[in-house]
């Protein structure tokens, strides 16, 4: 999407090879945030990162990595979850947290703690908990994102307030008893919370809440995070990097079997212009990557710029996606479901890339029409064009667009058959929302004739070890080009690199011998023989499947 870039990038260390994936975001403010997404919109359970991304994908294009730890049995995140100032669960105070200043775009790492109290007909109690299960003498308070009922505690007592406002903090929360309850397992409002007391705190909730007296709940964050804007919070951890050093040792509540052996990881990071840097680090898989160790990660981290830094939940956790596409392997061999995603959204228009890099108007009915798309999360009045590489206007359209996304094919079928100018042509939106924001972006693609009319034969061909075998690809030349034939697996292992030629316009051919570069015999199994030009009107390639019998 605009303005964010992804790279993966091998290191080769003496411990084996290390597979890192970068997200490098702007900083977050605008069009863009940092913010996480809870697994289906709950406490408990848990959901795939590139889930998650497709459930908001109709309100933000999203690039994420996996959030906080969490338990493994119901799915609750371990740490601090805030979203949009609402407080989701509480901190682990032994523990560095992440938050995020929507106003400032700044990114905070530190330990935070919190601390409340509830009142009712008597003096102020302390409240220990939020949307987490009272231990000892403790109260809790349990808001209908924890689920739809509160756990089911032996000698717990409850309270069922409602309305009840969101778990703001630094402020009175007022609330209404419309029920006592016990024992667990009570149904939690949509428009209300349960107080859970176990305990001794359990005979004074029921004797200082009875129905209908009116309940008032107050919480605050020390330090203070409201005070300096944070909106947004997860839990995470230990801090990795403290202004611009790589930290060693966090003395957070981590056990040396979490942060010492070299695994798969995750984590994020600000550089000082405010840029959001998200890294996953593969792991646990000899001869394609070992992962690192935590401290690793913090040097990481530091290369790519970052000045302030905390590592994630890791292991088989530890994911990367787009928009809903995996972009790493996870260690699980297949994706984790976690407890949340934290991402960076944007909400200005967006555009994927062209369903076809280089179209080749020859005539031979192969990549001739090009598909487009955009995508606009909110009410937006939208210009829609494509420019020919001389700045032409060869399509536009404009017009106000509800959410949702939008596909043209280009030539349409309507469209007037015309010569098409070649080079790069450029598909470019644009977008004002109802909110007077403004973005943009521009997808390249190709309009390249060169090659045409590729016929690779035999399509079956049995090779022999004393016999000259060749697989012969014939092809239109219609201007010159510098062309190079490959040969892959069906599953896109280069095999046989060709010598490159440069041919002039005509019929032309190139010929493989069946044979590897080490000079083996081809083995037996289905192989594609790929066509590659280059000229000045840009790169164009053409490929044909075929079968090699032994």
């Amino acid at each position: 999407m605009p303005g964010v870039t992804y790279s993966r990038q091998v290191q080769f260390t003496a411990h084996g090879p290390v597979v890192i994936h970068v997200i490098v975001a702007p900083k977050p403010g605008g069009l863009y945030s940092l913010r996480p997404i809870l697994s289906n919109g709950l406490i408990l359970g848990r959901e795939r990162v590139t889930s998650m991304e497709k459930d908001v994908s109709d309100s933000a294009t999203v690039a994420g990595v996996n959030g906080d730890f969490f338990n493994w049995k119901d799915g609750h995140p371990t740490g601090i979850l805030m979203q949009n100032g609402v407080l989701q669960s509480q901190p682990y105070r032994s523990r560095s947290s992440i938050g995020v200043a929507a106003a400032t775009g700044k990114l905070t790492v530190g330990r935070v703690a919190l601390y409340g109290y509830w009142k009712g007909l008597g003096q102020r109690r302390p409240l220990t908990g939020l949307n987490q299960p009272p231990r000892g003498d403790g109260t809790s308070l349990f808001t209908p994102v924890w689920g739809a009922r509160t756990p089911a505690l032996a000698g717990a007592a409850e309270a069922v307030l409602k309305p009840f406002p969101p778990a703001t903090v630094d402020g009175d929360l007022t609330g209404t008893v419309t029920a006592q309850t016990s024992g667990g397992n009570t149904p939690i409002p949509r428009d209300g919370a349960v107080l859970v007391a176990h305990g001794s705190q359990a005979a004074k909730l029921i004797s200082e809440a009875p129905p209908p007296a009116g309940i008032t709940v107050h919480m605050v964050l020390r330090p203070d995070w409201t005070a300096t804007g944070i909106t947004d919070a997860l839990g995470g951890g230990p801090v990795v990097v403290r202004n611009g050093r790589a930290v060693y040792t966090a003395g957070e509540d981590f056990l040396p079997s979490q942060v010492a052996p070299r695994d798969p990881r995750t984590g994020v990071g600000q550089r000082r212009d405010g840029k959001i840097v998200l890294v996953v680090v593969d792991g646990r898989q000899p001869g394609y990557s070992v992962g690192l160790t935590n401290f690793e990660l913090a040097q990481a981290l530091t290369r790519f710029g970052a000045v302030t830094g905390s590592a994630l939940d890791s292991g088989g956790s530890s994911t990367m996606a787009f928009d809903g596409k995996l972009l790493n392997r996870p260690s699980d061999r297949s994706e984790r479901a976690v407890a949340e995603t934290l991402a960076v959204t944007y909400s200005g228009v967006y555009a994927p890339a062209p369903a076809l890099p280089v179209i080749s108007p020859n005539g031979d009915g192969i990549d001739e029409r090009q598909a487009l798309s955009y995508k606009v999360v909110r009410p937006s009045t939208v210009t829609a064009s494509i420019v020919e590489p001389d700045g032409t206007m060869a399509y536009t359209e404009s017009g106000a667009r509800l959410p949702g996304v939008y596909k043209v094919t280009w030539p349409g079928s309507r469209t007037k058959r015309r010569a098409q100018t070649l080079g790069r042509w450029r598909w470019v939106v644009t977008a004002t929302d109802d909110q007077k924001k403004a973005s943009s972006v521009e997808r390249g693609f190709w309009v390249n004739d060169t090659l045409g009319f590729l016929r690779v034969s035999p399509k079956a061909i049995r090779l022999r070890a004393k016999r000259r075998n060749a697989v012969v690809a014939r092809f239109r030349v219609a201007h010159s080009a510098r062309v190079i034939g490959t040969i892959w697996t069906r599953s896109g292992v280069l095999v046989r690199r060709l010598k490159p030629v440069k041919l002039r316009p005509g019929l032309r051919t190139l010929r493989w011998d069946g044979r590897y570069a080490s000079r083996r015999l081809a083995y037996r199994g289905t192989y594609v023989f790929k066509v590659f030009a280059q000229n000045t009107y840009g790169p164009v390639q053409l490929a044909q499947a075929f079968v090699v019998l032994r």
